[in-house]
Parts: structure tokens; C-alpha cells; sequence
């Protein structure tokens, strides 16, 4: 059990809808991962969600929209509903479609920084089936980052296996942000341990990628990382209420 049982915020998290589930480009996740919340062609209850969440001792959960190469795997709507289900308990994030870049970048204009709300993005090699080039930090996050100076950024499944370039950016930008997603803690780079543990404790946000990786699963062994009190909550709730403006309550 972590020190911030029942407070923990998962910063990057999904509901998985059968489109999702049944998504070819996961079967690479599929075969690391047998027993991946990626599998099957079922959808599964918003109610297992958050008994999920509660055996983590996961407060609040940034549940994201999730758009694929061949259309939403989960749209805004739906995840607009999961909230509105749990509202005390899920705060929806939203996904736009990058195949049009110059509308997305409207779009990020536009949304993000006018509302001042976060960029979440991946960073770092792809697991699905899909080129991992375009998730390295440098150059591609580090031009977004200078042309948006107001718009607060975190880079999810920390940039592995880019982690040093991820953390560079976060220490250049104070915009810049990683969050853990998609990596148990035993799996987490030396680098990124060393950063935790030092300068870099107000700059990294703890995320699980659930379903793929449940939050409890992601959390094991959390001893190991060798936090100190400020740290570990700074780490696994305090940074996340800071960036996405959540009532610590």
C-alpha cells in the first residue's frame, strides 16, 4: 500500500469500449501481455472501472478519449457519459483527430491554451502497431514546447526508450511534464528514478494506462523507488492536481 492510499490521481487512464478491445494494431500488447484489458471484443462495465480504481486506491482518474488511425476507438461523447456517471470520481480527457495537422493545431490553439487546459500526448517507442519515431522528445516535442510557452504538456509512457531526452525537456520547460503511464514501477528507468527523487519530484505525475496496465499492477513495489514523503505525494497526486487545476478536496 503506497503513503497516499485513497488520494492517488491516475493521470492517464482509459474505459474500454469494444472498439478499443477488439483494435488490431494492439495484438503487439496482446502477445506481451496476455491478460491486457486490451483483449476481447466485449465491452466491459463502467462499474469495474472504478473497482479498479478503489483497489489501487485511486481517487481520481483523467479518463481519456482515444482517437485510431481508422477513427475513435473512444470519442468524446462516451467518455463525456463516463463522467457524468462518476463525476466525483472521473475527469474526462479529450481526443482529436492529428490526421489533418494543421487542424489540430487550430484546434490546440483554440482549446487548449484559450481554456487553459493540459496537452497530454504520448512519448516515447509505440507498443501498438505503429511507428515510434514521431514520440521522440527531441526534435518534436521540443518545437512544441517552444511555440506554445503557456501550454502546460506532459508526455505519458515517459519517452522510454528517449527517457533522458523527456526528462531534458522537462527540465528546460517549466511547461513540461511526465507522467508514468504504461510502465510498472519495477520498470521504471534508473534515470527517471534519480529525477523523481531529486529536482525533478514537482515534474512527474504517476499514470497507469489502465486497462493495459491496471493502477494496482502499476504500483507494486512502490517501496523500491526509495521516495520521501514529500516526493511519493508530490508524485502520485499532488503534481497531477496542479497541472490539470484539481481541488486536492
Amino acid at each position: 500500500m503506497t503513503p497516499a492510499h485513497g488520494r492517488i490521481i491516475d493521470a492517464w487512464m482509459q474505459h474500454p469500449t469494444s472498439r478499443l478491445r477488439s483494435e488490431p494494431m494492439f495484438e503487439s500488447l496482446r502477445r506481451w501481455v496476455p491478460s491486457t484489458g486490451l483483449a476481447g471484443a466485449d465491452s466491459v462495465s463502467l462499474a469495474a472501472t472504478i473497482e479498479a480504481m478503489d483497489a489501487a486506491g485511486v481517487r481520481l482518474g483523467l479518463i481519456c478519449a482515444w482517437w485510431g488511425p481508422r477513427g475513435p476507438l473512444i470519442d468524446n461523447d462516451e467518455v463525456a457519459a463516463f463522467v457524468r456517471e462518476y463525476p466525483d470520481r472521473l475527469i474526462g480527457v479529450a481526443s482529436v483527430d492529428l490526421t489533418p495537422p494543421m487542424g489540430a493545431v487550430r484546434e490546440l490553439r483554440r482549446a487548449a491554451v484559450e481554456l487553459d487546459i493540459p496537452f497530454c500526448l504520448q512519448v516515447g517507442h509505440t507498443g501498438p502497431l505503429a511507428p515510434s519515431e514521431p514520440g521522440r522528445p527531441i526534435p518534436y516535442l521540443d518545437h512544441v514546447a517552444l511555440e506554445f510557452p503557456d501550454l502546460r504538456i506532459v508526455g505519458g509512457h515517459i519517452g522510454f526508450p528517449w527517457t533522458a531526452e523527456m526528462i531534458l525537456l522537462a527540465t528546460k520547460y517549466p511547461n513540461v511534464y511526465i507522467d508514468t503511464s504504461a510502465y510498472k514501477v519495477r520498470r521504471y528507468p534508473r534515470d527517471l528514478v534519480d529525477y523523481l527523487r531529486g529536482h525533478g519530484r514537482r515534474k512527474v505525475l504517476f499514470g497507469s494506462n489502465s486497462p493495459a496496465w491496471p493502477a494496482k499492477d502499476c504500483l507494486e513495489d512502490f517501496e523500491s523507488l526509495g521516495l520521501d514523503e514529500a516526493a511519493a505525494t508530490m508524485f502520485l497526486y499532488e503534481n497531477a492536481a496542479h497541472v490539470f487545476k484539481i481541488g486536492h478536496g
